[in-house]
């Protein structure tokens, strides 16, 4: 078996091998070259390991990783692949264990923290994107739910309702080849994450005589997962925001050594055995972790009067759907991409493809249980069968394409399956400029993805249009926003007005009496902090408090009124959008002296999604982890950009050099001549 590296003009790796498995083996190779810090962080945080070298702050998620068996979960997913998945997987692996002391020596991290490469192991990509996702459908929120019933009242569940920007995933479309200039379909989109330092999604091509196809890997998995063009087909997903993950309160009691829960039929014994977690820095920490019939306890144990466990598809399953990512390589056609999804699991998305022959699907894929409602909204008790899981939803919802068809998380394809979903204004806006035009090429859908109207402004604009009492200063404020044209570009000073403005009515609703025990939150993990914070909540639920939903004991004309007197006090909105609103992506080894990042245009409820916190920060750590579009005409016209570049090595040129483009919305083209790449030498 042998494979040749390439690169283009940006770094991003073009290989080309014999075969299917020397492929996978390239590959692994290639991403421990240029990723090794990125995917030994994230082995790490699958075995809930990372706190041995990044110290006290990754204990928390340490401990989760440890009680939720997340490893474990992933070892009996490769136990159940079949042999020629498993053998793809392993091929991989190899590559990756072949890679890391090269692309450990060439990155800094590794002697800053003293941390050595390791060894992965053949379920350890399983592991990863497990990593990635546990948190992807959102469970946490039905903590914060519960809060809210206790100490509001049932009646008060959906007040903070965040069919907005607080469970933002991601934009796609798709236009049918008449919507087009070229004669052929056009798929296009933004992933909605975390902003990180190396980025979460890695460029690639992977050739060889059975497929050739470029696409938007992530480090430490094989093949191309959620963004891919075969060049006779390709295909891209949103978060589908399925609720399927179920949290269950348990009655635990020890019992000698061992812990049984109490379940429909009485006391059971469960799983218990304790682990330890190393800390950089301090003392080893203790975790003991339980599963129940229902999954793993996740808060609480035999000590406390209730604890929480987690029952989630994969652990439930023994599947995570990988035996999907060889047949996708080998996709021809709209056809073969259906059929490869039968086997998708976590997490549940909302698939657009689109092939050569004029092919197009629209379909959500994954595995969402059957069982009671109230299982998607609160912590139901694990001892009633009326919250059993009662077999799985089949077929899964699917669309015709009628010349286009949007994706961007909203309550649509998928509202049967989920709870909360994104406000619509980002797939409404995203209609509406595509039907603004009757054709579209590729370079052209710069122009949606870069969209800086917000949605959301409404209620707060309106609120404030209606008040009375307002001082010279805040009248003049009032004024200049009714005039704003509701785009947040980063040279926009009325952007800057209005953000100050909500932020402070933010503030001021969360910090009102009638809210102030919702602030005293239960001791869960630390893990679930973001979900559990007041502010935060108040803020991604804001449109929906100042608009459908009305909050008892609070005067909502008196805060806003309060809210535009400060801001107008205190002289806000002089200074552009930009110069607050800023990236600021996650790194696991922070960077004490870094400059601040980058000016943004955008914000959370824009089709240019960089979201901040409102009454928190204006900061930006999420975002357009990758812009792409997918030309089905002629694939050499696609284009991408990602908000780093394709190195993870601090230093080296293709490090952050996409960035400029990323910021300014402009796409990169996607090379797939062969002539016009460098070949490179073996990296050892």
């Amino acid at each position: 078996m042998s494979a040749r590296r390439f690169r283009d003009a940006w770094g991003v790796p073009h290989l080309r091998a014999d075969d299917p498995l020397a492929l996978a083996a390239a590959q692994g190779r290639v991403t421990a070259y240029d990723r090794a810090w990125q995917i030994e962080v994230e082995r790490h945080r699958a075995r809930g390991t990372s706190a041995a070298f990044l110290g006290v702050d990754a204990l928390g998620w340490d401990r989760f990783v440890r009680q939720v068996r997340l490893d474990d979960t992933a070892r009996r997913c490769h136990a159940a692949l079949d042999p020629a998945t498993a053998e793809w997987v392993g091929a991989y692996v190899a590559g990756v264990n072949a890679g890391l002391d090269a692309g450990a020596a060439r990155s800094p991290e590794f002697a800053a923290t003293g941390l050595t490469p390791g060894r992965w192991e053949p379920w350890t990509p399983l592991a990863v994107w497990l990593g990635h996702h546990i948190l992807f459908a959102g469970f946490p929120g039905k903590l914060w739910r519960e809060h809210v019933a206790r100490v509001l009242g049932p009646q008060a569940v959906d007040l903070f309702a965040t069919d907005g920007p607080a469970v933002a995933g991601s934009n796609g479309w798709l236009l049918a080849a008449e919507r087009t200039g070229t004669g052929g379909a056009l798929l296009a989109g933004d992933p909605h994450r975390f902003i990180e330092v190396p980025g979460v999604y890695q460029q690639i091509r992977l050739s060889c005589p059975e497929y050739d196809v470029v696409g938007l890997a992530v480090p430490g998995v094989p093949g191309i997962a959620h963004f891919g063009h075969t060049g006779g087909v390709a295909w891209a997903i949103t978060n589908a925001m399925a609720d399927y993950q179920d949290v269950y309160a348990e009655r635990l009691r020890r019992d000698g050594s061992g812990v049984s829960a109490f379940g429909p039929d009485g006391w059971r014994r469960a799983h218990r055995h304790v682990e330890t977690v190393e800390v950089a820095g301090a003392d080893p920490v203790e975790v003991e972790v339980v599963e129940t019939d229902r999954g793993p306890v996740i808060a609480g144990g035999p000590d406390d009067e209730t604890a929480l466990s987690l029952r989630y598809p994969p652990r439930v399953r023994g599947d995570l759907g990988f035996a999907t990512l060889p047949e996708l390589l080998r996709a021809r056609t709209v056809a073969d991409v259906d059929h490869a999804l039968r086997h998708w699991v976590e997490p549940v998305n909302v698939v657009q493809a689109a092939d050569t022959a004029g092919g197009l699907l629209h379909r959500v894929a994954g595995a969402v249980p059957i069982r009671h409602p109230e299982n998607g909204r609160r912590v139901v008790p694990g001892w009633d069968t009326t919250y059993d899981w009662r077999g799985w939803h089949a077929p899964l919802p699917r669309a015709e394409v009628a010349g286009r068809a949007v994706m961007a998380n909203e309550r649509g394809l998928a509202a049967a399956l989920g709870v909360e979903f994104a406000a619509p204004h980002r797939a409404r806006r995203i209609a509406e400029l595509l039907d603004a035009r009757p054709t579209w090429t590729a370079d052209e859908l710069t122009a949606v993805h870069t969209d800086t109207h917000l949605g959301s402004a409404g209620p707060l604009l309106a609120l404030l249009a209606e008040a009375t009492g307002l001082g010279p200063a805040a009248a003049a404020l009032r004024e200049r926003l009714s005039r704003w044209d509701r785009r947040m570009s980063a040279d926009s000073t009325d952007a800057a007005a209005y953000a100050e403005l909500r932020a402070a009515v933010v503030r001021r609703i969360a910090a009102h009496p009638a809210l102030a025990a919702l602030a005293e939150t239960p001791a869960y993990p630390e893990v679930f902090a973001p979900w559990m914070a007041l502010t935060p909540r108040v803020g991604f639920a804001l449109e929906h408090l100042l608009g459908a939903a009305r909050l008892p004991g609070v005067d909502l004309a008196a805060v806003v009124v309060a809210a535009t007197e400060e801001v107008a006090a205190a002289g806000a909105g002089q200074a552009p959008w930009g110069d607050v609103h800023r990236l600021t992506p996650w790194r696991a080894l922070p960077d004490p002296d870094a400059a601040p990042g980058p000016r943004l245009d955008g914000d959370q409820d824009c089709v240019l999604a960089t979201s901040s916190v409102p009454g928190v920060t204006h900061l930006c750590f999420r975002g357009p982890a990758a812009r792409y579009v997918w030309d089905l005409a002629r694939r050499e016209d696609s284009r991408w950009v990602v908000p780093s570049g394709a190195s993870g090595v601090p230093g080296d040129r293709h490090h952050d050099d996409q960035r400029p483009a990323w910021v300014a919305g402009e796409l990169l083209p996607v090379v797939t001549d062969w002539d016009r790449l460098v070949e490179e030498p073996d990296q050892d």
